[in-house]
């Protein structure tokens, strides 16, 4: 029994995760919304407003209910967006779903502003010299999207803690990126800038049409230099887990020993069961251990606020007759299901000191 509840325990990160990601990946089961319905609002709800809020506002994900955002943005490039995603950042793609509930989202999303006329942008290609167009780049876009246009750091716009801009900047550079919108898209939005955001327009960069251009042929460039592979499938086991060769009480400090020697601050310990069963209960079989890197935690959680999935460190140590095992939820496997490629190295970090600290207080 206490094996289970302590498992239940480690999972809850993977059910919270459940919020962003069974509804999101494109693996996902269609577990609320019929496949066949085409009832816009609904699929947004099950779909999107996890991540950009349920009027399309902002919050994991960036705001799509904004004027300018809706002014510029054709209907292909939220056709192109949903279905394809942006490997490397957040925003997952959705493949299961139909043409018609694709469209059903975007006519949802076009509800918000119904007194804005939907763009309509030509195919053809813009000529710039993306060389010139890298260096204006360079100076006057890089400060926000960052070189070659790889996105501001961080997610959404309710993240408290520093980060770029109140808005995160786009990945401008991402292949599906420029895979779904057409060069005078781009060009219009570099033109126009959008008001409720930190872009500005080219007249107040300084900028000529002409320079604008050579922008865009750069970006254009970007698509096969930044290849972003993103693996869907997760790493590892869900769970770290260790059987100690010492007793509950001396793994607890072992534990305790391990995780301050790797820089890690002790928070608290506490029954399993605290919390679910009366006060003066608790069974003395079953404990958490709570500790932090503060330091590393803010640093992460300018990339990615979902980190406190992981973070703080909560190791789970548990007795069962003679035995005594710890464990503790595995970053790397939680990574892979975030889709944000710039979280990767940090959860590759957490997983290797969570499995140090754990065999360290264990053998």
């Amino acid at each position: 029994m206490w094996r289970k509840f302590c498992l239940l325990t480690v999972f809850l990160s993977l059910v919270a995760m459940a919020f962003f990601a069974v509804a999101a990946t494109n693996s996902a089961t269609e577990h609320v919304q019929r496949p066949d319905s085409l009832d816009g609002g609904l699929l947004f709800q099950n779909k999107c407003s996890m991540c950009h809020g349920s009027e399309g506002v902002g919050s994991v994900g960036v705001p799509l209910n904004l004027p300018d955002f809706l002014r510029t943005a054709s209907d292909n490039y939220l056709y192109k967006t949903i279905r394809l995603g942006r490997p490397g950042r957040v925003m997952p793609s959705f493949q299961t779903l139909t043409d018609e509930q694709v469209n059903s989202i975007i006519r949802y999303i076009r509800s918000w502003q119904p007194e804005i006329k939907t763009p309509v942008y030509s195919s053809e290609s813009i000529v710039g010299n993306k060389q010139k167009g890298k260096q204006i780049f360079d100076a006057s876009c890089a400060s926000c999207h960052r070189q070659a246009g790889i996105g501001g750091k961080g997610t959404g716009v309710t993240f408290s803690r520093p980060r770029d801009a109140e808005i995160i900047a786009p990945a401008i550079g991402n292949p599906t990126f420029l895979a779904s919108a057409s060069d005078h898209m781009i060009k219009q939005v570099i033109m126009t800038g959008r008001d409720s955001t930190p872009m500005i327009s080219a007249k107040l960069m300084g900028l000529t049409e002409q320079d604008v251009d050579h922008v865009v042929s750069y970006l254009r460039s970007l698509a096969d230099t930044n290849k972003v592979q993103v693996s869907s499938e997760p790493k590892g086991e869900p769970v770290l887990e260790f059987e100690s060769s010492y007793t509950l009480e001396e793994t607890i400090n072992n534990i305790r020993e391990a995780a301050m020697g790797y820089n890690f601050r002790y928070i608290r310990e506490q029954t399993l069961d605290r919390g679910f069963v009366d006060e003066g209960k608790e069974s003395n079989d079953a404990y958490l251990v709570y500790f932090c890197n503060f330091t590393f935690l803010n640093q992460v959680l300018q990339v990615d606020p979902r980190v406190g999935m992981f973070l703080p460190f909560r190791a789970t140590i548990l007795k069962k007759g003679d035995t005594v095992v710890v464990m503790t939820v595995n970053p790397d496997f939680l990574c892979s299901l975030f889709n944000n490629d710039e979280l990767k190295q940090g959860c590759a970090f957490m997983s290797e000191k969570y499995a140090a600290m754990l065999e360290e207080s264990t053998l």
